[in-house]
């Protein structure tokens, strides 16, 4: 008992010192360049100076870091050890030579799933003083204690940055990616190029990456510059040019595809993270390192993305080394961990789905045509689901058929066959519920900037807007910027129906009550759903 008191104890300090530390900080986004008191003519000057990385290389370097702080420092000042939002993985409990169990702070976002994933053990190896959720979000800040498995000691257990700044959160908003590219001044600036029949400038081209695929523009922006200089500069030679991230996928060239890829990767290793299914990193040479379990979402992703571009002493030098890539993040955007302090964390306790209905009118007759899959197809977790109307016509026809609101909110985006309600309506994608709805035709869409009631008409489900069989409607859901899994801890319900997920992309079914509809590409009345 007098070691359970010592804990709590320690516990409550560390609670109440990260409550200070939120309470103190500072809430205003960090305009964008302007950092440790440079201009944005200053930090243009000094990063376009910098050595660029080549697809095998080293990062480059920031001069005036040396100036004000130690790489080190940098990376100790940004990821408080004592803060309830990021644990260190350096809090060992109470025996730091205890190798055989860790000694671990709940972090937001965490499930037991995820825990017995990431740490290789049962839940009955779990030890906690208080009783611990099955299906539902573990409270943060709850000290457990994980029996250790695992055949090497973890390495690289240093926080290098927040979760929220990998997606496109609240941390996100107000940043504006052309104003930025603009000061900048660099080869992003004058670059534009044709993206599915449109003409895109270089800032399009990564706003349109970090909407559809909810993911942070500042973090496209940072590992851009650090890998090509094209932020600041300009593109060494003509390998940078055409594979400014140096994934060197062929026939995917281009900084569009290059940052589709940077997103796909980015989001698996996030909601795999988030899940407990991805556990190690792959580098280049083949080789792989398990990931320390006790990393947040946002530095396990950072790790596992750029295990892709170098080989394991180059990637150690691109994260802990003297010119490492969060101290290169910091000098362009600001203290990361500052920001977060303003809006993390993303899943506040006690967080429901708000009360949604099918997206058609009652009495309607639609059919589960796909059960829970990829919310957006660039490595998003299973959070969306197809939906049908039953009226006969051709397969891939613009249907009579109306999508209608699921709640009421603002649309804050429509284009390219999408609409996104934001349920909140306050004007932004990455904060509060989102809706997504896709495959919506061009025809009679819903206007960007229009209030929505429950039942307002959204546009026709069709084909629209991607490489599918049959007219429907995709619809996801988004809290504060992270595409919400269908089946988990913030199940999918519309109208009473709950998503239940299959082993496989597609299958699955609704339930309500003692009625079940089965998922089916051909709409047998198995897969019959209605209001």
């Amino acid at each position: 008992m007098e070691f359970v008191n010592m804990w709590r104890l320690k516990l409550a300090m560390i609670i109440i010192l990260g409550w200070l530390t939120l309470t103190l900080a500072c809430n205003f986004p960090i305009r964008g360049g302007q950092v440790s008191g440079l201009s944005g003519e200053q930090l243009r000057q000094t990063l376009a100076a910098h050595s660029t990385a080549t697809a095998q290389g080293t990062p480059g370097t920031i001069p005036f870091l040396a100036e004000t702080m130690t790489a080190t420092s940098v990376i100790e000042a940004t990821s408080p050890s004592t803060s309830i939002l990021a644990p260190s993985g350096a809090w060992n409990g109470p025996d730091d030579d205890d190798a055989t169990a860790f000694h671990y702070y709940t972090q937001p976002g965490d499930t037991l799933q995820a825990l017995e994933g990431r740490f290789e053990v049962e839940a009955v190896q779990i030890i906690s003083e208080r009783p611990l959720s099955e299906s539902g979000f573990l409270m943060p800040g709850q000290f457990l204690i994980i029996t250790n498995l695992l055949e090497e000691a973890p390495r690289f257990p240093r926080h290098v940055l927040p979760d929220s700044e990998l997606i496109d959160s609240p941390s996100a908003v107000g940043f504006d990616v052309t104003a930025f590219v603009q000061e900048a001044g660099g080869y992003l600036s004058e670059y534009w190029e044709t993206v599915d029949g449109e003409r895109l400038s270089g800032a399009e081209i990564v706003r349109r990456v970090a909407l559809e695929s909810s993911v942070n523009p500042r973090f496209l922006l940072a590992l851009l510059e650090y890998r090509s200089g094209w932020v600041y500069g300009q593109p060494t030679d003509r390998h940078s040019e055409s594979y400014p991230i140096g994934f060197d996928v062929p026939g995917w060239d281009g900084l569009y595809k290059e940052l589709v890829i940077t997103a796909t990767h980015l989001n698996m290793a996030y909601y795999g993270w988030r899940a407990g299914t991805i556990t190690e990193m792959k580098y280049t040479d083949g080789s792989r390192t398990r990931m320390n379990p006790e990393l947040n979402a946002g530095s396990a992703t950072v790790q596992h993305l750029l295990a892709k571009l170098y080989d394991p002493q180059p990637w150690e030098e691109a994260l802990y080394g003297e010119d490492n890539f969060p101290a290169f993040y910091q000098a362009m955007f600001g203290d990361p961990w500052n920001r977060a302090a303003g809006v993390e964390p993303l899943f506040p306790s006690g967080l429901a789905q708000p009360e949604l209905e099918l997206p058609f009118q009652p009495g309607e007759r639609w059919s589960l045509t796909g059960g829970p899959h990829e919310s957006w197809k660039t490595g998003s977790p299973r959070g969306a689901l197809d939906l049908a109307p039953v009226t006969g016509e051709a397969e891939c026809a613009v249907s009579k058929a109306w999508v209608t609101a699921s709640a009421p909110g603002l649309v804050v985006r429509s284009a390219r066959n999408a609409v996104v309600v934001d349920l909140d309506g306050d004007s932004y994608e990455e904060t509060g519920w989102t809706v997504l709805y896709y495959h919506i035709a061009d025809k009679e869409r819903v206007a960007e900037g229009t209030w929505v009631a429950l039942n307002d008409r959204i546009g026709h489900p069709s084909c629209e807007g991607g490489n599918v069989t049959g007219t429907h409607v995709h619809v996801a859901r988004k809290f504060n910027g992270e595409w919400i899994a269908a089946d988990g801890p913030l199940p999918f319900v519309m109208s009473g129906w709950q998503a239940v997920a299959y082993e496989k992309n597609y299958l699955g079914e609704l339930r309500k009550g003692g009625q079940t509809a089965v998922a089916s590409p051909v709409g047998p009345s198995t897969s019959i759903v209605t209001r």
